[in-house]
């Protein structure tokens, strides 16, 4: 009996730990607040979407913990924190929405905004706010602010350390408020630009048929001149009534002109190239796993009449899918100037608060798997575009137009039927 009783005490001992260990095991978490669970929503996102699995070499898991420890007393709070977790990825692509801005990213895509109507990019290298491209037609427009313009000031404060919506924000206000946007455009001093908020209609698509004569013979060509400012909801279904609208007219040539188009949809893009190309590949996208999709021509293009695209420093993401897509598949000739450069793809995601999250999921590719990512788009012809006035845009007083106008009116083109 001695022998066994060390044993026995051992038993005791084992049985008394095991008890105690599923104890502790079997406790429950502390649970979360609502704060911290939104928090935690956004990272989830984030942590499966996300084009860098890497998240710009940091710990993704420990953002999280370390953020989950700060007090989140409020909603307002919460989201300094979750913009802060999100700045530390560097893309400045890649951001939450409050339920105010994403409800406005809403209404702009689905073609009506109310603003200044300025596309916004910050530089990734400086760090200032650029414009990408005015809306045509818009208060930033009429006020004279072109693309490549840098704002640094809003109503006299300094935009630098602004996110891209903070800056968005403070243009934001009621139609018929006023804006005082500081503006540094390259060669000149900095300006001040008086903005009045309006009410932006946002038809995107401006088409007509003109009739140019040749030079020498003086022979008429009909060219079909369409202007595309943005690719929102409306964009496809406009730009097939415009071609089909000057097929019948009789059109011999297009111009289309992209120059300050901002982007938009994705989609929008690519089923626009459907319309000028029979077959081919639109565009390539890769993802986070490095896997490669593209999405392809597949059926009969509604022209086949030569084409000129114009493109300027404001063509952006979807522009440049479009652009791109033409000018690899030898289907169009790009005349202007180097383009935007934005090859990052975002989707929207809703979160539980109505707010949005926008995160970058994929990179594109032109056909010929050229990365324009912060590159841009060489165009065919350069031509750099002149200081000219709103009503002046697809005149001859605009060269990169006129340029335009001087190819599809030569012999050679006209009867190739293609560049």
């Amino acid at each position: 009996m001695r022998k066994q009783i060390p044993s026995i005490k051992r038993l005791i001992i084992l049985l008394v730990w095991i008890v105690v260990g599923l104890g502790t095991l079997a406790s429950p978490a502390l649970a979360l607040t609502d704060e911290q669970k939104f928090l935690s929503e956004v990272w989830r996102v984030v942590d499966r979407a996300y084009i860098d699995d890497t998240f710009n070499h940091q710990n993704w898991w420990l953002v999280r913990e370390k953020l989950l420890k700060k007090p989140l007393e409020n909603r307002e709070q919460t989201y300094e924190v979750i913009q802060q977790m999100l700045t530390s990825l560097d893309d400045p692509f890649t951001r939450l929405l409050k339920p105010d801005q994403y409800r406005t990213l809403q209404t702009s895509t689905s073609g009506e905004l109310t603003g200044v109507g300025l596309q916004i990019a910050l530089d990734g290298e400086k760090g200032k706010l650029r414009v990408i491209a005015p809306i045509a037609g818009s208060p930033a427009d009429k006020a004279g602010i072109q693309p490549a313009d840098t704002i640094s000031k809003i109503d006299g404060v300094s935009t630098e350390g602004l996110s891209l919506d903070e800056a968005a924000d403070r243009m934001r206000g009621p139609v018929g408020s006023r804006v005082i946007l500081t503006v540094e455009r390259e060669g000149r001093a900095p300006s001040d630009f008086l903005v009045v908020r309006d009410r932006i209609a946002l038809n995107p698509v401006i088409a007509d048929l003109r009739t140019v004569n040749k030079p020498g013979s003086g022979e008429p060509v009909k060219i079909g001149y369409i202007r595309l400012s943005q690719f929102n909801a409306n964009a496809t279904t406009e730009v097939a009534h415009a071609i089909s609208r000057l097929e019948e007219q009789g059109a011999e040539a297009y111009i289309l002109d992209l120059r300050s188009n901002p982007g938009g949809l994705l989609q929008a893009g690519i089923d626009i190239a459907r319309f000028w190309l029979d077959q081919g590949t639109i565009v390539y996208t890769v993802n986070r796993q490095g896997v490669i999709g593209s999405f392809e021509a597949m059926g009969q293009a509604l022209t086949s009449d030569p084409l000129i695209v114009l493109v300027n420093q404001g063509t952006a993401s979807a522009s440049e899918i479009l652009a791109g897509a033409l000018k690899d598949n030898k289907r169009a000739t790009l005349v202007g100037e180097r383009t935007f450069g934005k090859g990052l793809i975002q989707s929207l995601f809703d979160l539980s608060d109505g707010s949005g999250l926008a995160v970058t999921v994929a990179k594109y590719e032109t056909p010929n798997h050229t990365d324009i990512n912060k590159l841009g788009i060489n165009p065919d012809v350069t031509i750099p575009l002149d200081s000219i006035r709103s009503d002046e845009v697809g005149t001859q007083a605009d060269r990169q137009y006129a340029t335009a106008v001087e190819l599809l009116t030569t012999d050679s083109m006209v009867a190739a039927g293609a560049p």
